[in-house]
């Protein structure tokens, strides 16, 4: 909507001036970070250029596209985190600790940034997700804007879920309860008449925000749809891990359609917030960041694969790339499971009665935890999505009718079907992965991995004999352990024609104690753009986060996922990955003890004849023409805010 010359006439000083956005973004996750580059990135490069002001404890770096183009960053500590001592558990004590003593200073935090946001003259908030920001622009009087898939009152209140944090796989080591600290893990809900006085301040400051733009792989939004409303454990069918059918045919529907809350009046009560532009939610497109065209080519996928050192001979075709995203690690290689036996070729000196006493095999454990401290979800393919998300940004107003809710007669699948246990064979040629090596990162996720040991065929074993004592015949019985024992062996990958790839860790990592990187892994660079290896990786390893999903999506690269249950925005971005990727779950204890082969032959053959097709079509700007037209929208949206103020 076009305003009128005496509009103009009326706001000289609006009209002449950049329009100043400050975007708070939350530090729990790079997720966060890269979609508010990515939205900057976009408001800065409109022809009518905008001042972006960056406020986040996530460091620096990490909006490094975005303040290269001119974005401004202030660290601050704008909101809590959820404690989570690996990447996929959540310890529910120590996050609602911290969410407590967070709301004990909210009030001053909220009257310091209102103070800040006057200072530098702020025309409009933007907030990925920190409820702080919202709640301070309506202390300063200016409208705020959220961009999210998801927000934080609904994992908080989700902690209160009686479905325990663990794993289903009945062979798991003790390990694999133990968290950083050495101490089994308690892992007890939270009481409802604790958390929702908490829980209620959060909503507070979301219900502040005017508009909503929510973003792919969303979950209910209790801040701005009256329903379904909080708590978010109801919103999950505890037995099969999935929202239930009446909150996924919720979110299928354009939020347009829903019944929404009222504007929060601003605090100050000396601007009235316009009657003519109501409160409401609409479907945003993807916000990615793209990769570079050329790593689509075979020269750019060269350059690449060199700036990882990988040889020359493992970068034919035929070689396939697993890219591990969990950030640190901690691998152990290799050893097999604790109830496999491992055979020994040689006989011990110590005689017994009536033959040779055989010695016991080294049993350690194959892998525990290192101890240290749009409408809907789907992405819609046309450039229309774009379009639709500018039009229904102008076209807000409280005489627009409401849109025909859809019937729905069967929500989609809302979870990866099961795997049927693969059985993991003996390969006929030398494993490439065969000495034992134990690398330490601090930072993140621990976890130790076993990748497949020298296995003698039957073939090439020898056997010593001694005259005295006889050497006592190998029963059948013991014959079938053994055989049984190898084939339990973990297996990291399906066959020698994959490599590993691993990011978000050091440049020397893998050589700490004098000792190598397990053969065929590589580390990326620190400063690898994370976009460019997603799109040359035939598939992913790591945990559903929007930045990783959102990137996998766009590349079309296959998800093995690692489940994170009591984190409910996971939930909702399966439902993104089953509709618009390709995600299989590989169990926590699966993959601690390096059982990754299965789960990753399976995402490749779902996912390889997309991931084919994706190679040829290359990057066709897509992502950016629609970030470009949301931005767009943002920018007339706070426009016709400003003009419906000044003409109230």
């Amino acid at each position: 909507m076009s305003a009128p010359d005496d509009d103009v006439k009326r706001v000289p000083s609006f009209a002449a001036t950049k329009m100043v956005f400050v975007y708070y973004c939350s530090g729990h996750g790079y997720g966060h970070a890269t979609r508010v580059s990515a939205v900057a990135s976009h408001l800065l490069k409109l022809p009518k250029r905008q001042v972006v002001h960056i406020v986040s404890s996530a460091p620096q770096h990490v909006f490094a596209g975005s303040i290269a183009l001119g974005a401004l960053y202030r660290r601050a500590d704008i909101d809590p985190v959820i404690v989570q001592p690996v990447a996929y558990r959540v310890d529910r004590r120590k996050s609602v600790d911290v969410l407590r003593s967070f709301l004990e200073l909210k009030d001053r935090k909220i009257a310091e940034e209102k103070q800040w946001l006057q200072s530098i003259g702020a025309s409009c908030v933007l907030s990925d997700a920190a409820f702080l920001g919202c709640a301070a622009a309506n202390a300063a009087g200016i409208p705020s804007i959220l961009i999210t898939n998801f927000t934080f009152d609904s994992v908080y209140s989700y902690l209160s879920t009686t479905s325990v944090d663990q794993d289903d796989d009945a062979q798991q080591s003790t390990d694999t309860l133990l968290t950083p600290s050495g101490h089994v893990r308690n892992d007890t809900p939270i009481p409802h008449s604790e958390l929702i006085p908490l829980v209620q301040q959060i909503i507070e400051g979301y219900r502040c925000a005017d508009l909503l733009l929510r973003l792919p792989g969303a979950i209910p939004i209790p801040a701005f749809s009256r329903t379904p409303s909080l708590p978010a454990e109801k919103w999950v069918d505890p037995n099969t891990r999935a929202f239930i059918p009446s909150v996924a045919s919720h979110l299928l529907d354009s939020p347009q359609t829903y019944q929404h809350h009222d504007h929060i009046p601003f605090e100050d009560g000396l601007r009235a917030k316009p009657a003519s532009i109501p409160r409401t939610a609409v479907s945003a497109p993807l916000v990615v960041r793209s990769p570079n065209p050329d790593v689509y080519t075979e020269e750019g996928r060269k350059k690449l694969l060199d700036t990882l050192g990988v040889p020359s001979h493992l970068q034919n075709p035929d070689t396939k790339i697993l890219l591990v995203s969990f950030g640190g690690q901690v691998f152990h290689k290799p050893a097999s499971r604790t109830h496999s036996r491992t055979p020994s070729n040689t006989a011990s000196p110590h005689p017994i009665e009536g033959g040779t006493k055989h010695q016991a095999p080294d049993r350690k454990q194959g892998l525990g935890l290192a101890l240290g401290e749009n409408v809907g979800l789907g992405i819609d393919d046309s450039a229309s999505h774009a379009e639709a998300l500018s039009h229904a940004l102008k076209d807000i107003s409280p005489n627009t009718p409401p849109r025909t809710k859809s019937s729905k007669a069967d929500p989609p699948a809302q979870r990866v079907a099961p795997r049927e246990d693969v059985p993991l064979t003996i390969p006929s040629r030398k494993p490439s992965l065969r000495t034992r090596t134990r690398v330490t990162v601090a930072g993140a996720p621990p976890a130790t991995i076993s990748t497949s040991p020298s296995i003698p065929s039957l073939d090439s074993i020898t056997f010593t004999a001694f005259t005295i004592p006889p050497t006592p015949d190998v029963s059948v019985a013991e014959q079938s352990a053994w055989l049984e024992s190898e084939e339990e062996v973990p297996q990291l990958f399906p066959d020698e024609s994959w490599i590993a790839v691993v990011c978000g860790v050091s440049k020397d990592w893998g050589k700490e104690d004098g000792e190598e990187l397990p053969e065929r892994f590589f580390v990326a660079p620190k400063d690898v753009y994370m976009p460019d290896l997603t799109a040359v990786a035939d598939v992913l390893l790591g945990k559903l986060g929007y930045g990783t999903v959102s990137e996998c999506v766009d590349a079309c690269t296959p998800f093995v996922f690692v489940p994170r249950p009591l984190f409910i925005e996971e939930f909702g971005l399966r439902l993104l990955l089953n509709q618009s990727g390709v995600g299989v779950e590989l169990s926590r204890s699966k993959y601690e003890s390096g059982e990754w082969a299965s789960a990753i032959e399976e995402a490749w053959s779902k996912g390889k004849e997309g991931k084919r097709v994706k190679r040829l079509e290359g990057e066709t700007g897509k992502r950016r023409e629609e970030g470009r037209v949301m931005a767009e929208g943002i920018v007339e949206w706070v426009e016709r805010w400003e003009r419906a103020v000044v003409g109230a």
